[in-house]
């Protein structure tokens, strides 16, 4: 009877600690910590699913990151916080820094001293704003710039202008 009571409580603490172990393997394997992409815990081909801190990393990402620069490749997600600069790929959700730069399509916001991205839907936030197109999206800055539009005020209330102070938009 005392084996039993033994082989019992030998087994349950086994259990616990192999879903303690398991739990933690499993947080371990979404987050990140970086000094540089190739200084960090993770390497830089694999997706951080959680959290990333660091002073520069490039991961692809959908995470919660922070860093002095911030960096996600391929199409990502999340929030962004950074003290000099993010850049992305495709980003769905927040960049916030300085600069921020998205080579793709943003979905989300950019809020920053600068904002670039080729195909905006959402909002640019800055001193500059740089949208090569918006799908459907407000800039608010003191220059905000759409090449694509060509005319001023032309598809006005949908469109306004290539080059405006203080709030530019466009709507499909």
């Amino acid at each position: 009877m005392l084996n039993l009571k033994l082989i019992a409580v030998c087994t349950n603490k086994i259990i616990v600690f192999a879903i303690i172990l398991t739990t933690q393997l499993s947080f371990a394997s979404k987050v990140n910590f970086s000094l540089t992409p190739d200084i960090a815990y993770k390497s830089r081909s694999e997706k951080i699913e959680l959290f990333s801190l660091g002073l520069w990393s490039e991961n692809p990402q959908t995470a919660l990151a922070l860093g002095v620069e911030n960096g996600s490749t391929g199409d990502c997600a999340g929030v962004t916080f950074a003290l000099v600069a993010n850049y992305s790929d495709n980003y769905r959700g927040g960049q916030i820094a300085l600069v921020n730069y998205s080579k793709g399509h943003l979905q989300g916001a950019q809020l920053g001293f600068v904002n670039y991205t080729k195909k905006l839907t959402g909002l640019q936030f800055g001193f500059f704003n740089y949208a090569e197109t918006i799908e459907n999206g407000v800039q608010i800055g003191l220059l905000n710039y759409v090449p694509e539009t060509k005319e001023w005020f032309a598809k006005f209330p949908n469109e306004v202008a290539p080059l405006l102070p203080f709030v530019n938009w466009r709507f499909q």
